[in-house]
């Protein structure tokens, strides 16, 4: 059994994931540190030196890589069950869990992150947030494909 966490970027997935997993003795996987760890260019790198086409692309393998898996959680990037029909694997290989919370506090996470997002970086806040909102909007009904949502926000570790 393993566990799938998605959501936007900023919600948490990482933090939660390691929490999750240490809760019910699981492995962890964070999908991006393993795409660093393999492509030795940060996600940030890779986006400004060749681009979101060929980033999705390696990403959907990297996923692909996690169907050997098992009693692991997996935090995904948060575009990543949005390209490729992920999410569609996620939910045949697993329990997608979807870490929800509201574009304030997104705005919040994403101004504070000494980390910035490839899509994120270097805008001013009005045009984070609109970025944030619009994504948000195209791909909530994706991440609701998860049968469980939980406050991103207070997380709780799931019985």
């Amino acid at each position: 059994m393993n566990y799938y966490l998605v959501g936007y970027m900023y919600c948490g997935k990482s933090t939660f994931g390691r929490l999750l997993a240490e809760a019910k003795g699981m492995d962890y996987l964070d999908l991006d540190r393993a795409f660093e760890a393999r492509y030795h260019y940060t996600v940030p790198m890779f986006f400004d030196r060749f681009g979101e086409e060929a980033f999705r692309t390696l990403e959907t393998q990297m996923l692909h890589s996690t169907a050997d898996l098992d009693n692991t959680v997996i935090a995904t990037g948060g575009g990543t069950p949005c390209h490729s029909g992920n999410m569609d694997f996620i939910l045949a290989h697993g329990t997608a869990i979807y870490l929800q919370m509201p574009v304030d506090a997104l705005v919040a996470r994403a101004i504070r992150s000494r980390n910035p997002r490839p899509l994120m970086h270097g805008l001013p806040e009005a045009e984070m947030r609109a970025v944030i909102e619009r994504q948000l909007k195209e791909r909530e009904s994706i991440y609701l494909r998860a049968p469980i949502v939980i406050d991103g926000e207070n997380p709780r570790i799931p019985q």
